[in-house]
């Protein structure tokens, strides 16, 4: 999921934890020019293991950005976080190549061949770090177009990350470039265990607390459009607080301890405690399966997260709702609650499906209509014969028909395919909506 759009109060703690990431990144390596440079010395030497060590500490830090740490998260969203963590990682490996390509070239002698036969230990957890991370990065980036089915490439992922980065601190420990005054090497032996730390808080520790706090399953009900709402209560705690638009991960048939967690967002309404329901459509592997869960099963739940939602946007005149099929789960659950507090303000839904039929909460989104100033815009792909609505894609058009002359006032929530998205956002911004005043959001953590 992505989010787009940020409540005026976060500018500030983003830019505080950006900085925190640029010295993680930056100080460890800065530390290490201190004092003498080792042999051979000159630029390119010198350049090569700066992009080596700087790589590392990227590679080190990408387990903090994917630990889900709410204060860190919340300025940006954690869907936007897991797209930064994506994109860095890219950048990491591209450094790490660089260093690898460098030395092989400008210091053959010093290098070696790669010879796992014959080649010292820290020279060949060297090459064994670039490997696992170069396949790490490239199943993570064409996963889709491998077939890779997700839960088995989350567990590959975590194992090649974890073995990158181990064999990485053998390469440079035994290397002991730069690390030749013992607070230097102190100082990587740290960050290391520092690291690895990170590792077993998110594949140990978190998963022991949520094994403390089960979920039961209650009701599955079937929706249109190859769609299921899963209903969950906690077995003992009182569940928790959230706010309508946020998301969580959710394991089912499998405890936390399993890494079969999947991102789903909440349909409910937060202003009905003891109660979850997410409506899930049919995608993919999991959730081709939702269909054959049975109440009584166990679940559990990790979140809430996400920033996606109506709270600190009182200033706004109105709220602008868009969504395409299954996108509609986290808008009904923000109808949800506009509905339960009263809500007065003029509302607009745009929403997108390929056909009438498969219209996820159709009456439910009709008779909301009576409760709340809600205008119910349908956007057919392909209308049945008579339709006189909408067709084809929610565009700037379709919007200028219904949106009310002022929109830079307006605050926009888009929630569907990328693609749709994408247009969306186009579409809205042409109409002179600020990019302050949009929220999107998308269905793809991996």
């Amino acid at each position: 999921m992505r989010h787009r759009g940020q409540p005026t109060a976060l500018p500030l703690r983003g830019a505080f934890w950006l900085c925190v990431y640029v010295t993680l990144v930056i100080a460890p390596l800065g530390l290490l020019l201190l004092g003498e440079r080792p042999r051979p010395g000159g630029f390119w030497w010198d350049f090569a293991l700066a992009l080596g060590y700087a790589s590392l500490a990227m590679m080190g830090l990408q387990f903090a950005l994917t630990a889900r740490f709410r204060r860190a998260t919340a300025p940006f969203g954690i869907d936007l976080i897991y797209y930064f963590h994506r994109y860095l990682a890219s950048i990491a490996v591209a450094l790490l190549v660089a260093h690898a390509l460098i030395l092989l070239l400008r210091f053959p002698a010093t290098v070696g061949r790669i010879d796992f036969t014959a080649a010292p230990l820290y020279m060949s957890a060297g090459w064994v770090a670039l490997f696992a991370f170069l396949v790490l990065v490239a199943s993570s980036l064409w996963r889709k177009r491998l077939r890779l089915e997700y839960d088995r490439w989350r567990r590959v992922h975590v194992v090649l990350a974890v073995l990158g980065l181990v064999a990485s601190f053998v390469h440079v420990l035994g290397s002991g470039s730069y690390l030749e005054v013992e607070w230097k090497y102190a100082l990587w032996i740290a960050l290391g265990a520092f690291w690895l730390g990170l590792v077993l808080y998110v594949r140990l520790l978190r998963p022991v607390a949520l094994m403390r706090r089960p979920w039961k399953v209650i009701e599955v009900r079937p929706e249109r459009g190859r769609s299921w709402t899963l209903a969950l209560e906690p077995e003992e705690s009182r569940g928790f607080d959230y706010r309508a638009g946020q998301f969580v991960w959710l394991s089912l048939r499998a405890t936390p301890f399993g890494m079969r967690e999947h991102p789903f967002s909440i349909a409910s309404s937060p202003s009905r405690p003891g109660r979850l329901e997410f409506t899930i459509k049919e995608l993919g592997d999991f959730t081709r399966t939702i269909s054959q869960i049975q109440p009584g099963e166990r679940a559990w739940v990790d979140g809430p997260y996400g920033n996606f939602g109506v709270e600190g946007h009182e200033d706004a005149p109105g709220l602008v709702f868009i969504a395409g099929g299954v996108g509609i789960a986290p808008v009904i659950s923000l109808l949800r609650w506009l509905a339960d507090q009263g809500e007065q303000r003029p509302l607009w839904l745009f929403y997108g499906n390929r056909t009438f039929d498969r219209i996820v909460f159709r009456e439910e989104l009709e008779a909301l209509q009576q409760v709340l100033s809600l205008k119910l815009v349908h956007v057919l792909g392909d209308p049945p014969e008579g339709w006189v609505g909408e067709r084809g894609f929610i565009t700037a058009e379709v919007l200028n028909r219904h949106l009310p002359g002022q929109r830079d006032r307006l605050h926009c929530f888009v929630c569907g395919p990328e693609p749709m998205i994408r247009l969306s956002e186009r579409s809205l911004e042409s109409l002179g909506v600020p990019l302050s005043r949009l929220h999107s959001e998308i269905f793809d953590l991996a």
